[in-house]
């Protein structure tokens, strides 16, 4: 299996796994009503703290710059 079949394969699960994450703050959003917004960041430091018990610190560090360094793009395409 070459890197690059790795690399699809892996894209391919992680966009599976946010079309689930998604699907669930969605839900909780609209049940927190009024503190929807709340829910979703309280959601981001759940998650956060989550991933690290089942990974380590480093991985999500990096997952984490990895995000970050996206939405940096995007923002500078949408200037554009």
């Amino acid at each position: 299996m070459t890197d690059q079949s790795s690399d699809v394969s892996a894209d391919a699960m992680f966009d599976k796994a946010l079309d689930i994450a998604e699907k669930h703050l969605k839900r909780a959003v609209e049940e927190g009503g009024v503190l929807g917004p709340y829910v979703a960041v309280a959601m981001i430091e759940a998650a956060v703290n989550t991933a690290v018990d089942e990974t380590s610190h480093e991985d999500v560090v990096d997952m984490l710059r990895d995000l970050a360094n996206q939405i940096e793009e995007d923002a500078e395409n949408e200037e554009d």
